[in-house]
């Protein structure tokens, strides 16, 4: 057993390896699951030397041949296809999607290109054929396999072709790697070219005028990366929108408005929403941000939003998301197509046959069909993006610079401010505190004025910060006093206080009863594993804040006030000031 398991990883260490060579691979047949996968490589293993299988991601498993130099896959290719010892939509490939090796079972790939296979020796030595009885019938020669037509043949059955379909034998031969111009539809020097070349790749006659089988051979390559997504028709009444859907991948799930939700038939994580409801205008660019929202639908990617269209793209590490949808007539209906993220070729395949074939037609999902359950954070039975943390943050300028504690903001891969819409940027960060700055001006109801007298001890203050994350639309203002100028540690640069907080006031501004403030609430430091008492609390003081500013190139309002404000009134001002600070 042991010895099997060191195969198997000496295996996947080599396969990495190998790909970063530079070799090429025969790939000759692809499956959906690992049995069918052995199961063919067993079968071409003994027919033909250097056989592998890899993983290829998204459940799907490649046999191929390798690895070899360039030039030999290419020669080996038109060999084995022009003997019929391979399919004919076998193609040679870079290796770029091949993980996990499979086959052989627990023997590592070489590294390097190998060279080809010699081909079985001739015996030369002459044998007498054995003498034929004198009745029998004579032997006729097998007949020379003739073109399915001859090129004039092929030429008017070229000529029957549309302009469409012209195009798409272009785009084809262009997906092939034989054909780098324009594609109009018109068959010049360039096509002709590109139709020889691949005449030449796949063992035929060079004419330069594809046969009719021909085309069928090359359209049959061309969709060879399809199997298995089984893409069909479908036209629903209930939402108005017929379309290719790949039902190889996903089944219907449920009609919750607005979305006909399918959902994936294993664990590759492709799902298709079908966009079908009533609106305006509005509604759709409504739709266009609560997609945004969303789970599905990455940060990253581009965007673009017209007078009554939209289209989403979004990319992470794990899934390749993509939405549109249109306004007209009253209605608004489009799709969503998520795919996981390095299955690039087959997506960009089933998303063209998606686009390519939707049509509005009768119908629309009815409002009632909305589920019945609401949560905050679901929207139509679809996971709604939630921060990775939640905590707060206060204005310091009128185009609203935030200050917050670091910790709010470490390892995050974005940061939002205001209810996590407006994206910030750290531009400072000293472990302690941060200083964000919006990449949109904002125009806050208030900023934060920075007392620059020393807190008292015993002084009243108050906490502005978000106590529950963003459930609630306000902050929320937790009234104490400071019980020291330094910490446990003796740190002048801090303020321990009386007060009862939680993780998600962190960050939040600490005012003194003039509404000026005096600090900044930090995390309470771990004490070698003891529990402080719940209403012990620190935060940076005011010396500290204005340092981290000047560090930022900030200016911030200064005050040597000590007046008095109004309970009801310092917690009205808070509101103004305190912001929500998401982490992504």
């Amino acid at each position: 057993m042991l010895k099997r398991l060191l195969g198997i990883v000496f295996a996947a260490v080599i396969a990495v390896q190998a790909h970063a060579q530079s070799a090429s691979w025969l790939q000759i047949e692809a499956h959906p699951t690992l049995s069918a996968a052995q199961d063919a490589a067993r079968k071409f293993s003994a027919q033909l030397d250097d056989v592998v299988g890899f993983h290829l991601g998204s459940n799907w498993y490649g046999v191929a041949l390798g690895p070899y130099s360039e030039q030999d896959a290419e020669n080996l290719l038109r060999q084995l296809r022009r003997t019929g010892q391979i399919p004919r939509d076998s193609f040679v490939s870079d290796g770029q999607r091949y993980g996990q090796q499979f086959w052989p079972v627990g023997v590592g790939i070489s590294n390097t290109p190998k060279p080809l296979p010699s081909e079985p020796p001739t015996d030369t030595t002459q044998i007498e054929p054995p003498m034929a009885p004198e009745d029998a019938e004579p032997i006729a020669a097998p007949e020379p396999t003739l073109p399915d037509e001859t090129p004039a043949e092929a030429r008017a059955s070229e000529a029957q072709l549309t302009r469409e379909q012209k195009m798409d034998l272009q785009v084809m031969l262009q997906w092939a790697g034989f054909y780098n111009a324009g594609i109009d539809g018109s068959f010049g020097r360039g096509t002709r070219n590109s139709m020889a070349a691949w005449q030449e790749a796949n063992g035929y006659e060079v004419t330069g005028i594809l046969t009719t089988a021909q085309r069928a051979e090359l359209r049959s390559q061309y969709n060879a990366i399809l199997e298995g997504t089984d893409l069909t028709l479908i036209e629903d009444a209930n939402t108005g929108v017929a379309m290719q859907i790949p039902m190889g991948l996903v089944q219907f799930d449920a009609n919750e408005s607005p979305f006909a939700r399918y959902t994936a038939t294993d664990d590759s994580g492709v799902q298709v929403l079908v966009i079908s409801q009533p609106g305006d205008r509005t509604r759709l660019y409504g739709l266009y941000e609560i997609l945004q929202t969303l789970e599905i639908m990455p940060l990253e990617g581009p965007r673009e939003r017209g007078s009554d269209s939209f289209e989403i793209e979004g990319l992470s590490e794990t899934r390749h998301s993509y939405a549109t949808a249109r306004h007209e007539n009253g209605e608004i209906k489009g799709f969503v197509l998520v795919w996981p993220a390095g299955d690039n070729e087959r997506r960009n395949r089933v998303l063209s046959e998606m686009k390519n074939s939707f049509v509005a037609i009768d119908g629309l999902l009815s409002p009632a069909a909305a589920p019945a359950d609401s949560s905050v954070d679901m929207v139509s039975g679809l996971a709604i993006r939630t921060p990775k943390n939640s905590a707060s943050g206060f204005f310091v300028d009128a185009r609203g610079t935030t200050v917050t504690a670091a910790a709010n903001v470490d390892q995050c891969e974005r940061v939002t401010v205001a209810g996590g819409d407006y994206p910030a940027n750290v531009v400072f960060n000293d472990g302690t505190l941060a200083v964000l700055t919006p990449e949109t001006a904002l125009a806050p109801l208030g900023h934060a004025v920075i007392q620059t007298q020393a807190a008292n001890r015993d002084a009243t203050i108050a906490v502005g910060g978000y106590p529950y994350g963003g459930a609630l639309a306000l902050p929320t203002v937790t009234f104490g006093t400071v019980a020291d100028g330094s910490d446990l540690t003796g740190d002048a640069s801090k303020l321990r206080l009386n007060l009862t907080t939680t993780q998600g006031d962190v960050g939040g501004p600490v005012f003194d009863a003039s509404g000026a403030v005096v600090g900044v609430l930090v995390p309470t430091p771990a004490n070698n594993g003891q529990m402080l008492p719940e209403n012990v609390a620190f935060a940076a003081n005011a010396g500290a804040i204005l340092s981290a500013l000047a560090e930022a190139s900030v200016r911030a309002d200064q005050s040597t006030s000590s007046g008095y404000m109004a309970p009801e009134t310092l917690t009205s001002a808070a509101s103004d000031v305190t912001v929500l600070v998401n982490c992504w």
